[in-house]
């Protein structure tokens, strides 16, 4: 047997890098596999897990990162609530390119190549495709046209002090979808899925309630938000996995320092990788009415380490560098070897209204300079 296939059908308890066992308690919401009803149901689902299994195994003998340009490539296995409703779908997740002058383009490019080399079936971006301005918007349209699936974007940070909407144009230009507090539907070799993306929070310009507005129930779904906080309200509308970005996975990860600076000082609950709970149903119609401090997680989120820096370049340990993500929807957590598994949320703390004020205010300020810089152009 080879050593991709020996590492994809290893099962059970392990240790991660982090020291946490792969497996989780049960609980009042953990998944509790149903047996088949008839015979015929039993083979026809029989069928769907064994060629997702084979088409995960293939992916993980594709390669695991470029090492040339330090980007790692990790790959993870859906919530069990899709199980019942996705035969098998790819998804990459990138986040977080800037593209600028401080992360070249043959790195942005390489990215693109290695998602693409995976033959995913949907890429999801989560923002922050520019640095500090609108210079590099060209570039950014022909970088994302590389792209050979579908892709659907939300923004970030870095886009709405850049400009928001000149952002959107140059991702729509390059054929990328942008979803800015709403959901669409997408149909994948007849698997339709719901996609959730929120604007960004950290601006202050998500808005839960219109992105979920006519999210069906019957439907599988799953939401993008640059910050990752938002997944906490995200489950309670029943979509059970989250992508997100923003953290850069702190970039220095060495002794930890990414939890202190990310998470004890920055504020932030999830800082890097996956984190909630992949093993948990519950039925849409109930999760609307889950409080909003749940002792237990009702989902799964998960933080991208990015492709590209805004301000400083390097990333040191192995938590921090560029990162393209994988998720095997329709296979489940022990169907192959994952990077690590849901891990312990930092402690984290809400931005205060002084703090979301003085966000909003930048937006604005940087909108009106450029205004001033475009009249002096033009004068």
């Amino acid at each position: 047997m080879s050593a991709p296939r020996a590492a994809l059908l290893r099962r059970g308890r392990r240790k991660t890098p982090l020291g946490k066992p792969g497996t989780e308690g049960v609980s009042s919401s953990t998944f509790v596999r149903r047996v088949p009803p008839t015979v015929d149901d039993a083979a026809a689902y029989a069928a769907r897990r064994a060629a997702a299994a084979k088409r995960a195994e293939q992916g993980v003998a594709v390669g695991e990162g470029s090492r040339q340009h330090r980007i790692e490539l990790r790959r993870f296995a859906g919530p069990v609530a899709y199980l019942d409703q996705i035969a098998h779908l790819r998804i990459a997740h990138l986040t977080d390119q800037h593209v600028g002058r401080v992360t070249p383009m043959e790195v942005q490019r390489a990215a693109v190549e290695m998602t693409n080399a995976e033959k995913p079936d949907l890429v999801l971006l989560t923002g922050d495709f520019v640095c500090h301005s609108q210079l590099y918007l060209d570039e950014l349209t022909t970088l994302v046209r590389g792209f050979e699936a579908p892709a659907i974007a939300v923004l970030g940070n870095h886009d709405h002090w850049s400009g928001a909407d000149e952002v959107q144009r140059a991702l729509e230009r390059g054929g990328v979808e942008v979803l800015r507090n709403r959901n669409t539907i997408i149909t994948l070799h007849n698997e339709r899925l719901q996609i959730v993306g929120l604007d960004d929070a950290y601006t202050g310009h998500a808005r839960r309630d219109e992105a979920v507005k006519g999210l069906r129930p019957d439907l599988p779904s799953i939401g993008i938000s640059h910050i990752a906080e938002e997944a906490d309200g995200l489950w309670r509308h029943g979509v059970p996995l989250v992508l997100s970005g923003h953290t850069h996975g702190g970039q220095v990860t060495l002794a930890r320092l990414h939890e202190l600076a990310v998470g004890m000082i920055g504020g932030h609950k999830y800082v890097h990788g996956l984190y909630g709970s992949r093993r948990v149903v519950q039925p849409p119609q109930a999760s609307m009415h889950t409080k909003a401090h749940a002792p237990e997680p009702q989902g799964a989120v998960y933080v991208g380490a990015g492709i590209g820096a805004a301000v400083v370049p390097f990333r040191l340990g192995d938590r921090g560098r560029r990162e393209v993500t994988i998720f095997e929807l329709g296979c489940e957590p022990g169907d192959f070897v994952e990077h690590h598994s849901e891990q312990e949320p930092m402690r984290g703390r809400k931005p205060t209204k002084a703090q979301m004020a003085k966000r909003a205010a930048a937006v604005i300020r940087k909108r009106l300079s450029r205004e001033r810089k475009s009249r002096r152009r033009t004068a």
